[in-house]
């Protein structure tokens, strides 16, 4: 991997490759310093955008729902190809009172009341696959855990059956980034509709036999008196999947491999000396496994002397926002004591994570498993880098565990 860090007219924050490439720590400090408005023209026919970089500024956004709109499409890949099919039904690209709605209508499966036996899943499950890696010494985290915990936990909410999560997984690893350089935006999309198609055949079963699970849920949910149309389940699914399966399980794996290098906050960890709901915030904030969201401009407005005008696209940079030295204290720092701490790894405003708290869970049972059956661990080969312009992470990290005889002894 090249670690250069380019000029800010040469970059191409639409190009999954600049990722790879280049190390953007310092083209992210310079954005913030000098062009917190930063235009990434076009590219190859490709549509520019505005790059906005500073914390402040994307929370004011996010804020905005008169001049910023998401039912044109909230990522890069969607905003560039003309919009998002969605649009209107789907949680994450509708505003204003159908968001609202729908929005409480997922709240009603998604809330911490309700999905406390579903966190009691999560801890069973995550103590006994970390339990069996230390175990037999290390594994693929990436493959055998990381890969596991999410997507286990957001099919049984779901109610997709075991024989198929697999190749969900491979569907949504494929939809919004890869680690095959082979793969191209025309197999995300064939990925993507793969997806959208597997959950059409689930709503339509379900509406033959209902069963308690979110499918049927949604089904019998309706807005205004108007029942869900199967088209508004699906899409919300499709969400739903690909939102409770990529970000948890890339966030887990930065997680242990910046862990493993980081062996003073490991430390405090183990040793108890940071809480570890204070630790998760930190490990979100550090991994922001999702890059940015984006909006389309809806009335023209100003900001920093920048004028948007109607129509044109706003992209919102997490992985920039949260090492914002405005706000956070040596931003650089990996710090699991980090306190305060208002990271927007999921988002803020109306569009804020809806499963926020499942993914904050499923993060702090990983750490408590790693706490209780581990000394440590340490990173045995190269991790691949995932290939996108809107996901950062890994899709691979072997690890080897060192065991701690004293938590092995629990009995399940």
């Amino acid at each position: 991997m090249t670690m250069s860090s380019p000029a800010l007219d040469t970059l191409d924050l639409g190009d999954p490759d600049t990722f790879a490439d280049h190390d953007l720590d310092a083209f992210w400090r310079r954005l913030r310093n000098t062009a917190p408005v930063h235009w990434n023209p076009p590219v190859d026919g490709r549509r520019g955008f505005w790059v906005l970089s500073r914390y402040d500024d994307i929370m004011a956004t996010y804020r905005d729902n008169a001049n910023f709109t998401s039912e044109r499409g909230n990522v890069l890949v969607t905003l560039l190809s003309g919009g998002d099919a969605g649009a209107g039904r789907m949680l994450a690209v509708t505003d204003g009172r159908r968001h609202h709605e729908l929005r409480k209508i997922l709240q009603r499966v998604l809330s911490p009341r309700v999905l406390n036996e579903v966190a009691q899943t999560v801890r069973a499950n995550t103590r006994q696959w970390i339990r069996e890696a230390v175990e037999s010494g290390g594994c693929d985290f990436a493959e055998q855990i990381a890969s596991r915990i999410p997507m286990t936990t957001i099919s049984n909410l779901l109610g997709v059956p075991e024989q198929d999560r697999e190749f969900l997984l491979s569907l949504t690893k494929t939809a919004l980034s890869t680690d095959d350089e082979d793969v191209d935006e025309v197999d995300s999309e064939m990925a993507r509709n793969e997806i959208l198609m597997y959950f059409m055949e689930l709503v339509e079963e379900r509406r033959d036999s209902p069963s308690d699970d979110v499918i049927s849920m949604l089904v019998g949910s309706s807005i205004d008196g108007v029942p869900l149309s199967d088209e508004d389940v699906v899409l919300n699914c499709y969400s739903l999947i690909i939102g409770g399966d990529e970000t948890s399980r890339l966030t887990m794996i930065d997680c242990v491999r910046t862990l493993a290098v980081e062996t003073g906050q490991w430390r405090r960890l183990k040793q108890g000396e940071v809480a570890v709901d204070t630790a998760v915030d930190e490990v979100l904030r550090w991994a922001s496994p999702t890059m940015h969201f984006g909006r389309s401009v809806v009335r023209e407005t100003e900001l920093h002397g920048v004028t948007l005008r109607p129509g044109e696209i706003v992209t919102l940079w997490h992985t920039s926002g949260n090492r914002d030295e405005r706000v956070f204290e040596r931003p650089g720092d990996f710090d699991l004591g980090r306190t305060p701490n208002k990271h927007m790894a999921f988002g803020y405003g109306p569009h804020f994570c809806v499963g926020s708290y499942l993914a904050k869970v499923e993060i702090s049972e990983l750490l408590q498993s790693l706490r209780d059956f581990t000394t440590g661990f340490e990173q045995t080969d190269e991790a691949l880098p995932i290939r996108s312009n809107f996901l950062t992470g890994f899709s691979t990290l072997p690890v080897r565990f060192l065991p701690d005889h004293s938590g092995l002894k629990e009995v399940f």
